[in-house]
């Protein structure tokens, strides 16, 4: 099955970079570019690519509102949309993720982890770069309000449990290793959250558990 993505960057190099990158891969496709984000969200909405790679700054619309556009908690058909950018900014990749991003990748983090967060996008996954996480987490731990972190947890602990892995960038094969439990009861565990916490997606329920301190930023 081929990838089909759609890059958006106000950079003409950048685009070609990344196309470059991302079609020497025999199962990705770029379908289209775009030099700003009003054109992005049109692009997009026309082409339905699988993937949308998307700059933060660009002119009209911002990569977090092209996000928001596509990804938010009010699209009713929500496309995948992966953030790549040189701004690492707290701020940025927060935006994003509750924007609803499944990804956020720094355009020096290198081909290969680009390469993976298109297909982790594709498959219902999430990638965020690692030298983001720490500094997320800690931005995170430290704007939540104690009220809020009090607040009684609504999952059991097994599914607890799946959060954490999940919040440490776990995959589902991981997370089943760990927890000496199916890949299909990992799934199920995955589903059962979502529907409790009314998360969109992976990115929803580690950005709980960022927010609740399930997980040390140590």
């Amino acid at each position: 099955m081929t990838i089909s993505v759609l890059l958006a960057d106000d950079q003409s190099m950048i685009r070609r970079g990344l196309r470059l990158i991302l079609e020497d891969q025999p199962d990705i496709r770029v379908v289209g570019e775009a030099p700003d984000g009003a054109e992005a969200v049109a692009m997009a909405r026309r082409l339905r690519p699988d993937v949308c790679l998307v700059d933060i700054r660009m002119p009209r619309l911002d990569g977090i509102e092209v996000t928001r556009a596509l990804a938010g908690p009010q699209v009713p058909d929500p496309m995948r949309v992966v953030v790549v950018t040189t701004f690492d900014l707290d701020e940025y990749v927060y935006g994003a993720l509750r924007g609803g991003a499944v990804g956020f990748v720094l355009k020096d983090a290198g081909p290969a982890l680009l390469v993976e967060a298109v297909r982790a996008a594709h498959n219902g996954e999430a990638l965020v770069s690692p030298s983001v996480t720490v500094r997320l987490l800690r931005h995170l731990t430290a704007a939540s309000t104690p009220s809020r972190a009090a607040q009684p947890l609504p999952l059991s602990d097994r599914e607890l449990q799946v959060v954490r892995a999940l919040a440490r960038g776990r995959t589902n094969q991981e997370i089943a290793a760990e927890l000496l439990i199916s890949l299909s009861t990992v799934k199920s565990h995955l589903s059962a959250i979502q529907t409790k916490l009314g998360a969109r997606n992976r990115v929803g329920i580690v950005t709980w558990a960022w927010e609740n301190r399930l997980v040390d930023s140590g």
